[in-house]
């Protein structure tokens, strides 16, 4: 009777796990630049003495949705979303180069030009605002404009360029940090990407998540489900050892 109930326990743990990423996908439906992450079962043979004829299932995260999302216009002067491919460079909390979609950026208290609490980076680092600059403006290549505090409306200055890369999407790996980060061999933090004069942005405008809340609800009830039937297993897999107890001790 154990293959039965290591069988439905391992199905039970998997949808458990497949089941928070739907959810995290989900909590994100409205989050701008968001990438749903895939997952896939699979199966793993037991090791053992004897013949291989059991296998458990287990859940694994192939990578992530990188379809665009749909480019929603604001009309805020530092809202940024990339057209077709690329990505925004940001420096992440361990100091490495980060890259995300987000485009919703923010100027805080220092002048310091962030992205989801990530600073932004340059092409000579991050980038950081002239304060009281007035009328900012970000050209399609990234290149920032600003008037200084006071001055006259036609003296615009350039102050800075956004790092816009374009890795190979299959080289990318989500990080515990919320960003895309260089898929390395050896686990250690890859080189940072050189600018990419291709990518476009359209200034004035984010982009949405590629989440679809109808296919994420739908998911979310088909794992509740799925999980319902394993403890159902279990529970006509514990039936069976007491009645066969009880036949035994008859005997």
């Amino acid at each position: 009777m154990d293959h039965m109930i290591y069988t439905a326990l391992s199905g039970a743990k998997q949808t458990l796990e497949r089941q928070s990423i739907v959810a995290n996908n989900m909590a994100n439906a409205s989050t701008p630049g968001f990438r749903a992450e895939l997952s896939a079962y699979r199966a793993v043979p037991v090791n053992g003495a004897g013949h291989q004829t059991r296998a458990i299932v287990a859940e694994s995260t192939p990578g992530s949705d990188f379809q665009t999302g749909t480019i929603q216009t604001t009309g805020r002067a530092l809202d940024v979303a990339i057209d077709g491919q690329g990505w925004l460079a940001v420096q992440s909390p361990d100091g490495s180069e980060g890259y995300t979609r987000g485009g919703g950026l923010q100027v805080d208290s220092t002048g310091l030009l962030r992205s989801n609490g990530q600073a932004v980076l340059g092409e000579d680092g991050p980038i950081v605002m002239p304060l009281g600059a007035e009328d900012v403006s970000i050209a399609s290549d990234g290149t920032i404009s600003a008037v200084a505090a006071g001055g006259q409306p036609n003296a615009r200055a350039e102050i800075g360029r956004l790092k816009l890369v374009n890795p190979a999407e299959g080289s990318l790996m989500r990080g515990e940090d919320g960003l895309f980060h260089i898929r390395t061999p050896n686990g250690q933090p890859a080189p940072a990407q050189p600018l990419d004069d291709t990518v476009r942005l359209v200034s004035g405008a984010i982009e949405s998540s590629n989440v679809n809340p109808t296919e994420a609800m739908v998911a979310m009830i088909d794992n509740a489900r799925r999980f319902e039937m394993q403890m159902k297993m279990l529970q006509s897999a514990d039936e069976n050892d007491q009645k066969a107890n009880s036949l035994l001790s008859l005997s």
